[in-house]
């Protein structure tokens, strides 16, 4: 007889009827295993993979219970070859983890060992055989009658697989999963885990503003005689510029003004003798330091120095920014202390006034008296940041409580403390200039100090101080803050001239070219000198005021410009006019705080101006000239590529003197950060 006989004789026989018996064996063999595993395991074991091996089990083993297509052992014998194989095939396609097994099982075969499959785990497996086979009793009690006991025979070998397999079960949940039939468990290494890199937190967007200026050129006397600006007291890019260097970077470009540096320190310059002239002008030629075929001529100005008890009264309204962007350590806590410092400055009879701006603006403190001193204090203690920036409605609250209590004949000053973040309402640079110079007419003073980094906007800010007859200062520190308000109280406070405006007229049989050192910013129209329209730079009591030119003699090899063509040929100095010994004609305009009408200063600068060598100009013109330098060198101006941070170092070391507060120390150290910096811009 062939296979083939086999299969057919196999095909013609009925398949026999579930057996109850069978069945009612293999759950009670299944409850029991379930049993036995709830009590010894607390945890699940088996293959972590995904799919789990005992779901494919189930996924062969419930529909050879369910279908009733077994004929005796002949045909159970066909069945579990195929089921094996299927079973693998299963294993093989899920991707179930053969060799991450967490052991090793002894295998005798001819003396070698073999890896062991993954156990199924066994409470699933349990689990899931109870739950199935209860659903077929349930079944059973509406099928047919049983079949008879040849039948029954026929259907024992796969019963007897229902035995042995639930043993198997049984079997499985016992033993525990580290060790099986003695072997020893083998560690499993789990790879060390990739360790991600930190992720480096973005720094804090800078949204620093500065009003971007070209250095001045180099231009011809021939063709432009004539150089007219504003005076400049502020000193705020001086305090900017050392905070940059003393976090370790480079201030940007265009926060170096030149002139702001060189006039952030005191000088002695020779003074006016009465409060009738409200300063003085005093003249230096000498080499430059920096090319030997130029000289520098430096303007020096000192305001009149009103006595402390001759101080007029004092009407003052701190404008403080209270919004959100303020609360940082070195914005509104300092500000605060700022002010304290400046309220036990202030006379008793002077008055003190608080309006604080955020999303609104709002009257902190009336018009007090500063004999009631604890009041202010407090006031100034209450102020909490938070909202946003309405600065243009903080401005017009602020101007109208100083006009409610204006001084007639005393000091009038509004005092705006902020970090320049103006964001509700006007806060274009345009818009708020015009409200500022709408403002100034009222005869009101403004100063502007600003705070904190990160989102300073030192534009806007020299934008209201140039435009409402006010100064502008940097604070970063307490100590700066005690310089500005207490110690330069006067020079801060108490003005002794407005609109002020310098104009040099150089001499061409004289000088060829010149350069202006500074005042990018502050540059005005030839015809604006004498126009009383135009608005310029105030100078409080005692203040100092410094410019710098740096003039090419004609003749001199240093020359840039190619002389013109069709020029008339130069005569000599002493033949070209009645001011031939002159080399240049300073004017000065200046109108009273009070007054409207402008007044004119003039001087004229000749060789008796000049001194032979560097050496031997004032010490305080040497150190000017030395942080004119400094600030050129951090501007790139590539006049200076060649004169480095040592000779700078050297000059202002030879000129310090006696320094009482420290400040041109201080500079020698900064000059020294820049160069360690690698600072050099040429």
């Amino acid at each position: 007889m062939t296979m083939s006989d086999d299969f057919e004789k196999l095909g013609r026989m009925n398949p026999p009827k579930a057996s109850a018996e069978a069945r009612a064996r293999a759950l009670a063999v299944a409850m029991q295993s379930f049993d036995e595993a709830e009590k010894s395991s607390n945890t699940t074991q088996g293959s972590a993979h995904p799919v789990r091996q005992s779901s494919i089990f189930n996924r062969i083993w419930s529909p050879i219970m369910n279908r009733k297509l077994l004929a005796g052992s002949a045909l159970a014998t066909l069945l579990v070859v195929p089921a094996a194989a299927f079973l693998t095939l299963e294993l093989t396609r899920n991707g179930a983890p053969f060799a991450e097994s967490a052991q090793e099982i002894a295998l005798k075969d001819e003396g070698k060992k073999e890896e062991a499959r993954p156990k199924p785990e066994p409470q699933a497996a349990a689990r899931k055989m109870a739950a199935d086979e209860r659903a077929r009793q349930q079944e059973a009690k509406t099928a047919d009658a049983l079949a008879s006991g040849s039948v029954e025979g026929e259907a024992a070998a796969p019963a007897a697989q229902a035995d042995a397999m639930a043993n198997s079960v049984a079997r499985d949940s016992a033993a525990p999963m580290s060790a099986v039939d003695g072997a020893q468990p083998q560690m499993t290494y789990l790879p060390a885990p990739t360790v991600q890199e930190d992720l480096v937190a973005a720094p804090p967007e800078n949204r620093e503003r500065f009003g971007k200026a070209e250095s001045n050129p180099v231009k011809s006397v021939a063709t432009d005689p004539v150089s007219t600006f504003s005076v400049d007291v502020d000193t705020a890019s001086y305090a900017f510029v050392r905070r940059s260097l003393m976090e370790g970077q480079m201030p940007e470009r265009d926060a170096v003004r030149v002139e702001e540096m060189v006039n952030y320190f005191p000088y002695d310059w020779p003074r006016p003798v009465s409060a009738t002239e409200p300063f003085k002008a005093t003249v230096t030629v000498m080499p430059t330091p920096w090319n030997g075929g130029t000289r520098l001529m430096h303007v020096a100005i000192k305001g009149y120095d009103v006595v402390p008890a001759q101080a007029p009264k004092a009407n003052l309204v701190f404008l403080i920014d209270v919004s959100g962007s303020m609360d940082e350590p070195d914005k509104l806590p300092l500000l605060k202390s700022a002010f304290r410092l400046l309220v036990e400055k202030l006379k008793p009879e002077d008055t003190v006034s608080i309006v604080t701006y955020a999303g609104n603006a709002g009257t902190v403190l009336e018009p007090t008296d500063v004999k009631d001193k604890a009041k202010i204090l407090a006031a100034i203690d209450t102020l909490q940041p938070g909202g946003s920036t309405a600065g243009a409605q903080g401005i017009d609250a602020a101007y109208g409580l100083a006009e409610k209590a204006f001084v007639k004949g005393g000091v009038n000053r509004v005092m705006l403390a902020t970090d320049g973040d103006f964001n509700v309402g006007p806060s274009s640079d345009e818009d708020l200039k015009r409200l500022i110079e709408e403002k100034r007419k009222s005869g009101i003073f403004l100063s502007v100090l600003g705070f904190g980094r990160g989102n300073y906007n030192d534009a806007l800010m020299q934008t209201i101080a140039q435009n409402g007859n006010g100064t502008a200062a940097y604070i970063d520190t307490l100590a700066e803050a005690q310089k500005t308000l207490v110690e330069e109280a006067g020079s801060s406070l108490f003005p002794i001239a407005k609109d002020v405006k310098l104009q040099v007229e150089f001499n061409p049989a004289a000088i060829a070219e010149y350069r202006l050192i500074g005042y990018e910013t502050r540059a005005l129209k030839r015809e604006d000198f004498n126009n009383d329209k135009v608005d310029a730079g105030d100078i409080g009591s005692g203040h100092s005021v410094t410019a710098i030119y740096e003039v090419t003699p004609v003749g001199s090899p240093a020359v840039l410009n190619d002389k013109l063509r069709y020029a008339e040929a130069q005569k000599p100095a002493a033949e070209a006019s009645p001011h031939g010994g002159e080399l240049a004609f300073l004017k000065i305009r200046y109108k009273k705080p009070d007054g409207d009408t402008s007044e004119l200063m003039t001087t004229p600068v000749t060789e008796a101006n000049a001194v032979p060598a560097l050496g031997e100009a004032s010490g305080d013109v040497r150190f000017s000239v030395a942080v004119a330098a400094f600030g050129q060198k951090l501007s790139g101006v590539s006049a200076l590529s060649d004169y480095g941070y040592d000779a700078v170092i050297d000059l202002a070391s030879g000129a310090k003197g006696a320094d009482p507060f420290g400040y041109r120390g201080e500079f020698v150290n900064l000059v020294r950060l820049a160069k360690g910096l690698g600072g050099s811009r040429n």
